[in-house]
C-alpha cells in the first residue's frame, strides 16, 4: 500500500479563497504544524505550468514537515512537480487509466520497466466514491484510498451531492482500502461520523478559513482521533 491509513487522519485541502490572510505555503505550514497529516493542493482555472510551480512550492513545505502532498485532479501536474500522488473525482479519468499514465510517464523518462513499475505502485491515487459501486470499482482498479461525501452541506462545493451516514457506513464496509469523509466537516459536527468506519476527515474551510489555522488544525486533529478510534 502506497499510503498508511494513519496518514489520512486529518486531510487538509487547500482553497485559494482564503489566501488573503497569508501566502498559501505559510497556510500549509501552519496546518501541518497544528496536526494535518496530509495535504491536497486544489487549484482551478490556472495553466498546468502555473499549477506545477505552485505544487513545487507546496511540496517543499510538505517535505520539510514530513507529510505527503496530493494534487487534485491533474496527474500531469502531480508527476511533473514530484508530488506524492493525485486525487480524482468519480466522473474523472478512471483509476486504472491513471495508473497507466503514471507508468508511461516514468517509461518516457528512460527508466527501466522494473523501476517504472515500482514508482507506479508507490504513486498514490485517491478516488472519490459516492456509492458502494463506485467504491468497489475504484478499489478493483488500484485506488489507494477513497474520499466519500459530501457528508454535510459544503461551503466550498454548494452543489455537491450529499451522502447519508448509512451510505457512508456501507461504503466503508464494502472495501478494504481507507476511506476519508469529506464535505462540510467542522470540529462541531465531525463527531457525528463516529463508528462509520472512516480512517480520517478531509477539511477545507474549517482549516484554511480559520483565523488561527494552526489552532484549528490542532482542534480538528483531536476530534479526528476521537472519531476514528
Amino acid at each position: 500500500m502506497a499510503i498508511d491509513a494513519k496518514e489520512l487522519l486529518l486531510y487538509a485541502i487547500t482553497d485559494r479563497a482564503w489566501t488573503n490572510k497569508c501566502p498559501l505555503e505559510e497556510q500549509i505550514a501552519l496546518a501541518i504544524s497544528g496536526g494535518a497529516t496530509i495535504v491536497q493542493l486544489r487549484e482551478k482555472g490556472i495553466s498546468d505550468g502555473e499549477y506545477v510551480r505552485r505544487a513545487e512550492a507546496a511540496l517543499k513545505v510538505c517535505k520539510s514537515l514530513g507529510v505527503k502532498l496530493i494534487i487534485d485532479d491533474n496527474v500531469k501536474v502531480a508527476l511533473e512537480s514530484g508530488a506524492d500522488g493525485v486525487h480524482v473525482g468519480a466522473e474523472d479519468t478512471p483509476v486504472c487509466e491513471i495508473r497507466g499514465q503514471v507508468r508511461e510517464y516514468y517509461l518516457s523518462k528512460g527508466m527501466p520497466s522494473s523501476e517504472a513499475e515500482k514508482r507506479t505502485r508507490a504513486f498514490i491515487v485517491g478516488a472519490t466514491a459516492k456509492t458502494v459501486e463506485q467504491a468497489k470499482s475504484a478499489q478493483s482498479q488500484g485506488a489507494d484510498y477513497l474520499g466519500s461525501g459530501a457528508v454535510f452541506p459544503s461551503p466550498t462545493k454548494k452543489n455537491a451531492i450529499r451522502i447519508t451516514p448509512q451510505k457512508l457506513k456501507e461504503i466503508t464496509a464494502s472495501v478494504n482500502i481507507p476511506v476519508v469523509a469529506i464535505g462540510g466537516i467542522t470540529a462541531d459536527n465531525a463527531s457525528e461520523l463516529a463508528r462509520s468506519g472512516i480512517c480520517g476527515i478531509a477539511v477545507v474551510s474549517a482549516i484554511f478559513g480559520a483565523d488561527d489555522i494552526a489552532a484549528a488544525s490542532r482542534h480538528l486533529r483531536a476530534v479526528a482521533e476521537e472519531v476514528v478510534s
